[in-house]
């Protein structure tokens, strides 16, 4: 396919870390085309200024945010914006025919007084918000295929959900009895400068954050609700760890059935993800590690049962810029698209 014929997409917050995934997947990609970068602060410079190695692969200048600009010339176009912008501007792209993908929170909640209750704010798009899909492709494959807007998880959330997914789905644990332990790489902070994540406050360190408050709590607890088919709590806690890219949920909960064992549990979710290629069951004994899925779209699952207490425990790792944000956003594209999953994305990284 020649270049001519690829889909033109746009990105707005494209200085940002998703931004920076976002602009070097679309390089890679054999359907689509990067035709416009957009930004706020850093407008009118090269973005070549911002990510000089990028110098000879990206020419663009970073252009003021004009919605009829951007509609004019993207067909799709990825939000990559700071909470509470995008449900200003998808309004506008959607009615200009654009395909939406927000990596932010503000299509994310099935409930808009959820969203305001745990992230403030005003909205004036009600009816828009409710035609929102959930940017979750394992989960909600179908309806993202139908979609003109999708509301991408946050990278804790993504980790979190497909350990717990296919416990929900079919009952396997005791409600309300899921915990979930996670921990972040710093790049999950973004690119801002931000006291605790310099290298002198962070490195050598590990602490937890936002305990009991946190604002992925809800996001995981509405999926978990619709697919247990009843309300769900969770107890959500993250920490952030001194290295850069990644995220590892481990997530325990009291099994309903004493007698399940191991292979049980690996024989339910290696048939749960069956037709899900970007997640990796690990076979009995097996852990995930954050190395073997960064600069990928992958997740590893491991999962372990302890007989003495009657508790799965599944570990989940993802690279949090990649299958927690850019990469998963385009994942959802290519199935809006009638494309395939894997289409452009990276399946294997480089190791150590």
């Amino acid at each position: 396919m020649g270049d001519s014929e690829r889909l033109p997409v746009g990105i707005v917050g494209a200085s940002g870390y998703g931004g920076i995934q976002l602009v070097r997947l679309l390089l890679d990609h054999p359907k689509l085309e990067l035709a416009y970068l957009g930004g706020d602060s850093s407008a009118g410079k090269p973005f070549s200024d911002l990510y000089p190695h990028l110098a000879d692969q990206v020419l663009q200048v970073i252009e003021p945010i004009d919605l009829d600009q951007i509609g004019d010339r993207c067909r799709v176009v990825f939000l990559s914006l700071p909470n509470g912008l995008a449900h200003k501007m998808a309004p506008t792209l959607l009615a200009k025919g654009c395909k939406v993908l927000d990596l932010s929170a503000d299509y994310r909640f099935f409930n808009l007084d959820t969203y305001l209750n745990w992230y403030g704010g005003e909205r004036q798009d009600q009816s828009i918000a409710e035609t929102a899909v959930y940017g979750l492709p394992e989960l909600y494959r179908d309806r993202i295929a139908e979609a003109q807007l999708i509301g991408c998880p946050g990278c804790f959330v993504t980790a979190s959900l497909l350990a717990l997914a296919p416990l929900f789905k079919q009952g396997l644990i005791v409600s309300d009895t899921a915990i979930i332990d996670a921990k972040s790489g710093t790049s999950g902070g973004g690119r801002q400068a931000k006291t605790n994540l310099l290298l002198a406050e962070a490195d050598q360190s590990l602490g937890a954050y936002n305990v009991a408050r946190h604002r992925h709590t809800p996001e995981i607890e509405q999926i978990c609700s619709d697919l247990a088919g009843h309300e769900v709590l969770v107890q959500f806690t993250p920490h952030l760890i001194p290295m850069v890219r990644g995220i590892l949920a481990t997530v325990y909960a009291t099994l309903r059935d004493p007698g399940l064992v191991r292979d049980d549990l690996l024989t339910i979710f290696q048939a749960f993800y069956r037709n899900s290629p970007w997640v990796k069951i690990l076979s009995s004994g097996v852990y995930p590690q954050t190395k073997w899925v960064c600069n990928t779209n992958l997740c590893y699952i491991g999962i372990e049962v302890d007989p003495r207490t009657g508790r799965v425990i599944v570990m989940s790792a993802i690279d949090n810029l990649m299958k927690g944000q850019a990469g998963q956003a385009i994942q959802c594209l290519n199935v809006m698209l009638g494309w395939p999953e894997t289409l452009g994305l990276p399946q294997l990284s480089f190791y150590p």
